[in-house]
């Protein structure tokens, strides 16, 4: 009896320790695959356009999705509107690999705004963001985020189809010296020559009078 007793005691041990772990590896792990696409997002940029990086600007705006059921939103706190690479981007680059699991994924690396969220105000919500200078050449299009209370994300929207495949803009990253690191340059090339020139001129005289008769 007491030898059950105790297997039973065990067991249910085991399986504390077993629930323990679960809740432990699986808190905080949002799938994407699991969120509802219940906001509708739009960006400027037209299919195709090219953005050069630190001068063009994309106007983003975001609204609650008319199809969702009414009161859906009343978790969301904050949106947050990222930047995010198109598949053709990805290709061979693991570290703007897609993963379901959203602690892991990284397909949206680049924040854009983030708001709070009043599920009283159904108006569309705009940001104006000028393309930040460190953004690399690439193909892109915006998602948001609606996080909870919790900082977790429980609905999203984009500006692309599902397969990621519409809608899509290119931006073009700074490349090369800015011009005033190339005058920069010329002007201390030319003071080098010059200096040059004169202690090649100075070291001649010096030598000639060296040479000179009754000197």
């Amino acid at each position: 009896m007491e030898g059950s007793i105790n297997m039973s005691a065990n067991g249910f041990l085991l399986a504390a320790l077993f629930l323990f772990c679960f809740l432990g590896f699986s808190h905080g792990h949002i799938h994407f695959s699991s969120l509802p696409r219940s906001l509708e997002v739009t960006a400027s940029p037209k299919p195709g356009q090219v953005l050069k990086a630190g001068v063009d600007k994309i106007s983003v705006t975001w609204v609650l999705n008319g199809t969702v059921k009414s009161g859906s939103d009343s978790s969301y706190k904050t949106v947050e509107a990222k930047l995010c690479y198109a598949p053709v981007s990805q290709v061979d680059r693991a570290w703007r690999k897609t993963e379901d699991d959203l602690s892991k994924d990284k397909t949206c690396q680049f924040l854009i705004v983030g708001k709070p969220y009043n599920p009283a105000n159904k108006t569309v919500q705009k940001f104006e963001w000028t393309v930040a200078r460190d953004i690399p050449t690439g193909t892109f299009f915006v998602r948001a985020y609606a996080f909870n209370s919790a900082g977790e994300e429980v609905g999203y929207g984009q500006t692309s189809d599902n397969k990621k495949g519409t809608n899509l803009f290119q931006i073009k990253a700074i490349t090369g010296r800015h011009i005033s690191l190339d005058i920069a340059s010329v002007c201390f090339s030319a003071f080098s020559v010059l200096s040059l020139s004169g202690f090649f001129l100075a070291g001649k005289r010096k030598t000639k009078k060296a040479e000179a008769p009754g000197q």
